[in-house]
């Protein structure tokens, strides 16, 4: 009987511990994950706000389709590069200082391309911004798969690509309300992104750096009491004891490594999964929508407001992704927003092939598009990308897998005006549609589930 009582005991003092496990410091959690993410939100302004200028820099630099898509992508360029180097200034220095760097760079390309009187400089600026928008792409989902528990992440990653559509929304508001200051609004426009990198500088001055990168970095004690604040004072020996061996004692990695037997299929999972997230055509739509509304016929006011309600659409759709990401899992949400944003693609092309504008149709197809996408695509790729990279290689091979998204980026933004010119609306549409059906079949074929498991749990499905 006492035996009975004891083992009873014994069992609720474990469901306790258990209970506790469970319970982690939610709002240390949540401060320094919201921070980072903010990395987002500028990536978003800074890349969306160009789209309520087109009309005005186009006539004040004199430009034609192929100059206006070099304008627009020239930012991708500073991504590609920003992404290239932001793996070793992280490692080196890192997530925390390499996310400061970037508000200074988002702040110096707002007021230089605001200030900007020949195209040379405005590209120029547009170049430095892109430093910062790539590396903030891959150093933010870094920082905040790094500083969660793995039951957490997914949402709480998710939850950057969050950040990023809020800030294509703010950026569409901006525009809209600075629309009507006359010839030189679209200075202001830019201008205006100087006050977020601001507030994102001095909130980056109170949040800690991750414990992860601490212990690449031998500073152990550090790690602990990050993690055991993560953990709201609960023992973490053995997580920490698991960080260290995922590391192998090893803290020089080249592009050599990521390319052995051992790490190449992983790293080509990766690019491939951030490649289908543009080439499937989202930033055409974000960058040119009020183009593309313009083409039904509408006026350039009205082309603006259509433009917000995609960017609302692309918040609440976001939020679905937050709330199913962890649920659901990130293969289902892959292959689902593979198929819907073909089908919504498909139908805006058929749309303009037929010059079928009237109720709102273009309207209503375009926004389906962006939902799926948000509630899909634009989130989960940066919760797969951030967590499927071993802890030993995830800065390198991050840097590689964000170089290649923002390349994508880049030649799907250069060439939509120029498609649009030469082939028309209707046949560029079908070309992202077949994309989206390619990447469909890749992500059933290798696209493995990550839902629940711990970053270095994760190791194991992959190497």
């Amino acid at each position: 009987m006492k035996t009975n009582i004891l083992n009873t005991s014994t069992t609720k003092i474990s469901a306790l511990k258990i209970d506790a496990a469970n319970k982690p410091n939610k709002s240390f959690i949540i401060l320094t994950s919201g921070v980072a993410a903010l990395g987002g939100l500028l990536f978003g302004f800074d890349t969306a706000i160009i789209s309520g200028t087109i009309p005005y820099i186009s006539k004040y630099f004199s430009m034609d389709e192929y100059m206006l898509g070099w304008s627009v992508s020239s930012i991708l360029i500073g991504c590609a590069v920003g992404a290239m180097f932001a793996g070793k200034i992280a490692d080196l220095y890192g997530r925390r200082l390499s996310l400061v760097v970037c508000a200074i760079l988002f702040a110096i390309s707002g007021i230089g391309t605001g200030m900007s009187h020949h195209l040379f400089v405005f590209i120029l600026f547009r170049l430095v911004g892109g430093l910062g928008v790539g590396a903030a792409a891959m150093v933010s989902p870094m920082y905040i798969a790094e500083m969660t528990p793995a039951k957490w992440r997914g949402r709480l990653v998710a939850c950057y690509q969050m950040a990023i559509v809020i800030g294509i929304l703010v950026a569409y508001f901006t525009n809209y309300f600075l629309n009507n200051l006359g010839e030189n609004s679209w200075r202001w426009m830019f201008a205006s992104q100087t006050a977020p990198s601001l507030l994102f500088f001095l909130l980056l001055l109170w949040v800690p750096e991750t414990p992860r990168w601490l212990i690449m970095k031998g500073r152990r004690q550090e790690a602990k009491d990050i993690l055991e604040k993560i953990s709201s004072g609960l023992p973490v020996d053995e997580e920490l004891a698991d960080i260290e061996q995922s590391f192998h004692h090893q803290h020089r990695i080249s592009l050599k490594h990521l390319l052995t037997k051992t790490y190449r299929p992983v790293l080509f999972i990766g690019v491939i999964v951030a490649v289908f997230q543009q080439v499937t055509g989202i930033n055409s739509i974000i960058y040119y929508a009020p183009v593309i509304f313009k083409e039904t016929g509408i006026s350039s006011s009205s082309s603006l407001f259509q433009t917000i309600i995609i960017g609302v659409v692309n918040v609440a759709s976001t939020f679905v992704a937050i709330g199913l990401v962890d649920r659901i899992g990130r293969r289902k949400l892959l292959l689902t927003g593979s198929v819907l944003m073909g089908l919504s693609l498909t139908a805006v092309g058929l749309c303009f092939h037929y010059r079928y504008f009237d109720n709102y149709i273009v309207l209503v197809f375009m926004l389906l598009y962006v939902a799926s996408f948000g509630a899909t695509m634009g989130a989960v790729v940066w919760v797969y990308l951030s967590e499927i990279f071993p802890n030993l290689i995830r800065s390198p091979a991050l840097s590689v897998a964000t170089l290649s998204l923002w390349l994508a980026d880049f030649a799907v933004t250069l060439s939509f005006p120029i498609m649009t010119k030469q082939l028309g609306v209707s046949v560029t549409m079908f070309c992202y549609a077949v994309f989206c059906a390619i990447a469909f079949i890749y992500m059933f074929l290798k696209v493995k589930e990550t839902k629940g498991r711990s970053l270095e749990d994760i190791e194991t499905l992959f190497i």
